[in-house]
């Protein structure tokens, strides 16, 4: 096994040693005559285990019912207050305090989403998005809220002057200088991160005769190699999300990190959408939340964990527009189903560890011969997540044994730990031994998913695992 391969990947890889895992957050829309009270709501989204919610206002009914439930929320201020906003500092202080300070921290605010797709507003509002930022920031930063509450826009696909292949990406010229460089230098200036919306859906019903619904829905499939930087891709959302990070580095912020503040499938079209059903919804979304929360990145970006907002909670039956418009939602107003997809760590059949060092690490329920006895008070081990795929994996690999300063040695060959000589054990190994020497840190044993924590000491045919340095 080639232990010490060097490879790009493992170059990017080394950043993220201490990264979080993906997160999976959800869309609550309310234009509709027939959802449940919001309290009901909040119980329903604790009871699937989600934990970040997007909003579309600051509805005060709403906000109280998210009061110490321990969900995280991004709340909207909407298009039509733009101008306002953008004119008046003290309009935006008045709104931050009636819509945000009073609020928090009951209600776990983490982002303002100033406007939503600004730049195809009809009623043409995108002259006053970056000031109405900067003045909702400088409100914030009156109420010492602005290290706590990240203040962005949700910018949609169509901003891009190009998407194909994903390396040519592009803004619109007409964008660049007038509001998007603008906006990323705020976001850069205030740590916050690039909102997007991205929706497969809408390309393939525009070329499903050219695009595959394999390669639309995360299924297995040939793939497609950029003609620009020789990447290959086997799903589109990833294509038009490496196509969002070019444009950013074309305008020289390639540090931008970004967050999908809506995707989604419908489960009912008209007929000429062609694609909307329920059985290609729950393919979508569901392999979509698998690959978040198993840490997989993007081909241009595989060491930054995918961060996304499904859209949307509900079906909204007073939505305009095209039949799939009103069928985006995971549950019906009744709160059941419309389909059935995993939603959580737990859902994919990964637990989560005991806290370590104060935080949560995924685990992979421990099976065969990792199922012995306890040992110790505390005593935690890093072993590897077959689950992230071969090629995360040997990246780890190489990352741990050479940058990250793991001990090696046993898992050479003819050494005491090369047998068995598989992938997975070896990585156990190696990732075990850089967890014990940073002192079983936390964010020490994730590897961008490709690890996890376990509580009982891991065996891998006779070799024994090191429980400190």
């Amino acid at each position: 096994m080639a232990i010490l391969r060097v490879s790009y990947f493992l170059l990017l890889l080394s950043a993220s040693v201490f990264a979080e895992g993906g997160s999976i957050g959800i869309n609550y829309g309310r234009i509709a005559n027939d959802l449940p009270t919001p309290s009901k709501v909040v119980q329903l989204m604790k009871s699937r285990g989600l934990t970040r919610v997007k909003l579309y206002d600051t509805d005060s009914e709403v906000l109280t019912a998210l009061a110490n439930s321990g969900i995280s929320v991004t709340v909207a201020l909407p298009n039509e207050l733009l101008s306002s906003t953008a004119a008046d500092q003290s309009f935006a202080d008045k709104w931050v305090q009636a819509n945000i300070s009073q609020y928090y921290p009951a209600t776990k605010i983490e982002a303002i989403a100033v406007g939503n797709e600004v730049f195809v507003d009809p009623n043409n509002t995108t002259k006053f998005l970056v000031p109405a930022m900067k003045n909702i920031h400088s409100s914030l930063a009156k109420y010492n809220l602005d290290s706590a509450i990240k203040v962005s826009s949700p910018v949609a696909l169509t901003a891009l002057q190009t998407s194909y292949p994903a390396s040519a990406g592009s803004f619109k010229p007409e964008l660049v200088e007038s509001v998007i460089k603008p906006m990323l230098d705020l976001l850069r200036q205030t740590g916050s991160y690039f909102m997007v919306n991205v929706y497969p859906f809408f390309a393939y019903t525009a070329n499903s005769d050219e695009i595959s619904l394999d390669y639309t829905l995360f299924k297995k499939n040939p793939g497609v190699v950029d003609s620009g930087n020789g990447l290959h891709y086997v799903s589109l959302f990833e294509a038009q999300l490496d196509a969002v990070f070019a444009a950013l580095s074309a305008v020289k912020h390639d540090d931008m990190k970004i967050v999908v503040t809506e995707t989604g499938w419908p489960s009912l079209g008209a007929t000429n959408e062609i694609g909307a059903s329920q059985a290609n919804a729950a393919d979508y979304n569901g392999n979509l939340v698998r690959r978040v929360l198993t840490g997989a990145g993007t081909p241009l970006r595989p060491q930054d964990p995918l961060n996304v907002f499904l859209f949307a909670l509900f079906n909204e039956n007073e939505k305009s527009g095209p039949t799939s418009e009103r069928n985006y939602g995971l549950f019906y107003p009744s709160e059941q189903k419309v389909y059935d997809i995993p939603l959580t760590l737990a859902d994919l059949g990964i637990i989560q560890s005991t806290p370590v060092n104060g935080t949560s690490s995924p685990q992979v329920p421990v099976t065969g011969d990792m199922k012995k006895a306890s040992v110790g008070s505390g005593q935690t081990w890093c072993v590897a997540n077959k689950n992230v795929g071969k090629e995360k994996l040997q990246a780890a690999l190489d990352y741990a044994c050479g940058e990250g300063g793991a001990d090696c040695r046993p898992i050479q060959s003819d050494a005491t730990c090369y047998n068995p000589n598989t992938l997975v054990a070896h990585a156990s190994y190696a990732f075990n031994s850089f967890y014990q020497k940073n002192a079983r840190r936390a964010g020490s044993c994730h590897f961008g998913g490709a690890a996890y924590v376990v509580t009982q000491p891991p065996r891998f045919g006779t070799c024994n695992f090191p429980t400190g340095y």
